[in-house]
């Protein structure tokens, strides 16, 4: 089920939806975020294709004046794959194939794709086969068309049961034994976290490609995968960390996105766990992306679903090298100021004062403003440690000289 392998960059082109719900310059920053993703998967992009459509096709969501468009821009450029930023019903999806004859694929299918590539502990294998199966099922139908009965003959007649049943059947029946062996696992996992004893956890949490990998091998000194690639965690690694002489746990979780699959969260909930049992989290937000406050909204929604939103959270601003804000200029009378003229100094005198009790403006990469990252970390952990243990307050005194 799970394909780990990647071959050469495959020719696709977009295909994205403007509606009451999501204006054009929305569209535009969710296929931005769609090509970074077929870049992640293994895909070029070599066009776009934009329409408004206020009551979507029930054939092929898009109309058909736009798709005969489609159709000759792939059979001219060969292309290979044609995404949509939308999710497609079974339906669609067939229709589609049928008229583009290539590969169609929504977002859910190419998310699925890139975390199938990802996975490499047999839990993460297990969460991602379970998730790629719940897609599956509704679209079996169309795949098998060369028989219409199982069997046939004398003595073979009535009702009998297709072959779309009996594959309905066979998946049904491994999504059972994923989510028993996923049960499994998680006692397992239930077992681990219980092992680490009292010692303070701390998780990091966060938009998918923001830096938690990078600040996670910083702070802890250790080597976790990291790349400037969306998904490029999927594992959740934990590390022990000593600050000073206050030893705590650190974990890095899975990234969240805009228009997660809800197949994805309801199967890495248990992944998440880890966010869940945490004393601490570290909300790390990619400052230099323009849409950083939606990706705060994505990832506090998703927080609320696995009921860790009311936990003590420090808000850790990163990528403060390659901020970049608009200028206007001095004889300007006509442009208003907005948000995306903020420099740094003037986005610490907004909200962000008051988030979190102050939120941390760091370079996990160049390291700038680590040492007051320590800090707050440290005085943040030593409260939550003293707490539990009051008995060992006098070990850790209010300051220490090095972090």
């Amino acid at each position: 089920m799970i394909e780990k392998k990647t071959t050469a960059y495959e020719k696709a082109v977009l295909i994205g939806v403007i509606n009451k719900e999501q204006n054009e310059e929305k569209v535009k920053e969710y296929l931005d975020e769609l090509e970074f993703l077929t870049y992640t998967a293994g895909g070029e992009v070599y066009k776009r294709f934009v329409q408004k459509v206020d009551v979507p096709n029930p054939k092929t969501l898009i109309g058909s004046g736009k798709m005969e468009e489609v159709e000759a821009y792939v059979e001219e450029n060969k292309i290979g794959s044609v995404i949509f930023d939308d999710e497609l019903t079974p339906g669609q999806q067939r229709n589609i194939e049928k008229q583009l004859r290539c590969k169609i694929i929504d977002r859910t299918s190419l998310i699925l794709d890139i975390f199938a590539q990802r996975a490499q502990t047999s839990y993460a294998r297990t969460q991602v086969e379970l998730a790629q199966y719940q897609y599956l099922l509704p679209r079996l139908t169309g795949l098998w068309t060369h028989l219409e009965r199982q069997k046939g003959g004398i003595g073979m007649r009535g009702p009998g049961e297709t072959e779309i049943e009996t594959d309905r059947r066979i998946v049904r029946d491994r999504i059972t034994l994923l989510k028993k062996k996923l049960l499994k696992i998680d006692k397992q996992m239930e077992t681990q976290r219980g092992n680490r004893g009292a010692l303070v956890r701390v998780a990091l949490v966060g938009y998918t490609n923001v830096g938690k990998s990078t600040l996670m091998n910083v702070i802890s000194k250790s080597a976790v995968f990291a790349e400037n690639k969306l998904f490029a965690t999927l594992d959740t690694t934990v590390r022990k960390v000593v600050l000073g002489n206050l030893p705590f746990l650190l974990s890095d979780t899975v990234g969240f996105i805009r228009k997660l699959p809800t197949q994805l969260v309801e199967s890495f909930k248990s992944t998440l766990d880890e966010v869940r049992e945490a004393d601490l989290l570290l909300h790390v937000v990619d400052i230099s992306h323009a849409n950083f406050e939606e990706h705060i909204d994505s990832v506090q929604k998703i927080l609320s679903e696995i009921k860790s939103s009311d936990k003590k959270t420090i808000m850790v601003f990163n990528k403060i090298d390659q901020y970049e804000h608009e200028t206007i200029d001095e004889d300007d009378l006509i442009t208003e100021k907005t948000s995306k003229h903020f420099t740094i100094t003037e986005w610490k005198q907004t909200w962000m004062q008051k988030v979190g009790d102050r939120a941390l403006f760091i370079s996990a990469l160049n390291k700038e403003n680590l040492d007051e990252f320590r800090k707050r970390v440290y005085d943040e952990v030593r409260d939550i440690h003293v707490t539990r243990f009051p008995y060992n307050n006098f070990l850790y005194p209010e300051h220490l000289d090095e972090y």
